[in-house]
């Protein structure tokens, strides 16, 4: 299974979602074609309310446990409340350029 699909799968198990976007962006890396190690992943779920970001994101990487362990190199998390998302416009910030690795 890929990567992206298992993450999708997981988090919609794992959490009552209000929107959930997972995105691949090994491309903007130093990695080969086709990879699936940079992932962006924005989650709204009522199950953030009156929890700190730390505990939003420890609660996402438990259920995302196995892919951290063996497959995802990095993972930007935005998690927000139905609320906070509402008010943000329905729109997370979006990944800077990647700056590490060799050059291309």
């Amino acid at each position: 299974m890929k990567t992206e699909t298992a993450i999708t799968q997981k988090l919609q198990t794992g959490l009552e979602l209000t929107f959930l976007d997972v995105s691949n962006e090994s491309h903007m890396h130093n990695v080969p074609a086709g990879s699936e190690s940079h992932f962006r992943v924005v989650v709204v779920s009522d199950a953030f309310t009156d929890q700190p970001l730390i505990k939003r994101h420890r609660a996402i990487n438990a259920i995302l446990k196995e892919e951290l362990a063996e497959h995802i190199h990095a993972l930007a998390l935005h998690t927000y409340t139905p609320e906070e998302w509402q008010q943000r416009g329905e729109a997370a910030e979006q990944s800077p350029e990647c700056r590490g690795g060799s050059a291309r």
